[in-house]
């Protein structure tokens, strides 16, 4: 594998313009990250659903889509919405002006062939005769979106059509292809169908499948061998019980995750999203700021790919600091075996949740270690770490050990108090919701991010 040996960080479409984004508003993020971001590791802008569908609409999906397609039945840019395909070639002229800009391009694609194309028994690329109606299965389909129906991957002739999607989405310039309804149930047809696809285009794409619900981790094998990166989890939305959620799947993923096989907690509902999305109005992210930074520190930690959800151009100038922090793009693609180290209920009467601790190694042969210690309740905590705990007894004994903030950058001043273990603890206060993540290393042999 020679693509995506670290996990991907972007920006996605869907949680500010739903089914709705227009060429303009790709744009618009796509020089936003470019200028802003770019230099912290974000370079990839994706477009979610429905991009072929002329009478997309907020909150939902259009019945029986009016889906623009070509002549074998492949989905093509509404022209209405991206005036740049009305010449018909596609995508073609959006990625070059993305690639332009020093970023990759991304679209996302649902599962198996659309109906409209079924009925209208398109021919499929290729000497076998076949028809758009002999290779489809009208059995196999999507509980939330009515557009498509799977491919009968028993029939010779899907691979052909299939093979014929990708080689179009490999012209345009995809970078990254995000295939939706794969995995609940889990597809394992279509996920080889797909990575034979792409490695018959001759472009590196990153396969990006989706959604997670339930994904059990005995379906490794088949996903390292054909895709990049593989949800764990359903939408998640700007709601603390998501994100909570996400603590458990995490840690089962993370000590799986490897360059070029990534798991994927979903995109970040942070800035400005629903403007025209599929749930909820236009707002910035009702997560408070502690539990923004507690979804990308969890995330960073676990090594899950990054993807922004909100409308980057008119996200508050906080959210774009919290995703430039340095640490976020250094501890992302240097950070080795991330893991969880312990988790257990805490609190009184008063107030309870659980304190959870993850760990990391540098991969940068600074030897420093990275801490999270999160907290779940209500108030805010003073949590005493034993250096052992995270450290191990070998390690924590060859101090000093400094430790630095590595939101704020900042170290802190007489971290380790040496009672009462022997070896030392450290004394963090974790907000309501929130986390500490700080970073342990030798005062003399740190390298900044």
């Amino acid at each position: 594998m020679t693509w995506a040996r670290t996990p991907p960080m972007g920006w996605n479409s869907w949680d500010c313009y739903g089914t709705t984004v227009t060429e303009a508003e790709v744009l618009a993020n796509a020089r936003f990250m470019a200028e802003h971001l770019a230099p912290s590791g974000w370079d990839t802008v994706v477009v979610d659903i429905d991009w072929s569908d002329p009478d997309a609409r907020p909150h939902g999906y259009v019945e029986d889509a009016r889906l623009v397609l070509d002549a074998h039945g492949y989905p093509q840019p509404a022209p209405g919405r991206f005036p740049s395909a009305a010449d018909g070639t596609g995508f073609t002229a959006l990625a070059a002006q993305v690639h332009a800009l020093g970023l990759r391009f991304g679209v996302h694609v649902l599962r198996g062939v659309p109906r409209r194309a079924v009925a209208a028994a398109l021919p499929v690329p290729g000497d076998g005769g076949w028809t758009t109606a002999d290779v489809a299965d009208p059995t196999s389909t999507c509980p939330w979106n009515g557009h498509m129906v799977g491919l009968d991957h028993t029939h010779p002739g899907a691979q052909d059509w299939l093979d014929g999607l990708v080689a179009q989405l490999a012209s345009w310039g995809v970078d990254l292809v995000k295939v939706d309804d794969m995995l609940a149930p889990f597809h394992a047809d279509a996920v080889a169908a797909w990575g034979t696809a792409i490695a018959r285009s001759g472009r590196d794409i990153v396969l990006s499948l989706s959604p997670g619900t339930r994904l059990s981790t005995e379906h490794l094998p088949v996903l390292r061998e054909h895709a990049q990166m593989w949800r764990v989890c359903d939408d998640l939305w700007d709601r603390w019980e998501d994100v909570h959620a996400n603590f458990a799947r995490l840690a089962r993923w993370a000590p799986h995750q490897r360059p070029g096989g990534w798991a994927d907690a979903d995109m970040l509902p942070l800035g400005r999203i629903g403007i025209r999305a599929e749930r909820g109005e236009d707002r910035s992210s009702r997560l408070t700021p502690d539990e923004q930074r507690t979804l990308l520190t969890l995330w960073v930690m676990a090594r899950s790919p990054l993807m922004m959800g909100g409308d980057l151009p008119t996200s508050d100038p906080a959210t774009i600091a919290l995703l430039t922090t340095p640490a976020v793009g250094h501890v992302l693609r240097t950070g080795t075996d991330g893991r969880e180290l312990l988790r257990e209920p805490a609190g009184d009467e008063h107030d309870s949740g659980e304190v959870v601790v993850w760990a990391a190694r540098a991969g940068d042969g600074s030897g420093s270690v990275y801490v999270a210690v999160f907290w779940t309740g209500a108030h805010p905590r003073t949590e005493r770490l034993p250096l052992t705990a995270v450290l191990g007894d070998a390690d924590a004994g060859r101090g000093p050990w400094a430790v630095r903030d590595l939101w704020s950058g900042a170290d802190l001043p007489d971290p380790v108090v040496t009672t009462p273990e022997p070896l030392g603890v450290i004394d963090l206060d974790v907000p309501p919701h929130g986390v500490r993540w700080v970073e342990l290393h030798h005062p003399h042999h740190r390298q900044e991010p």
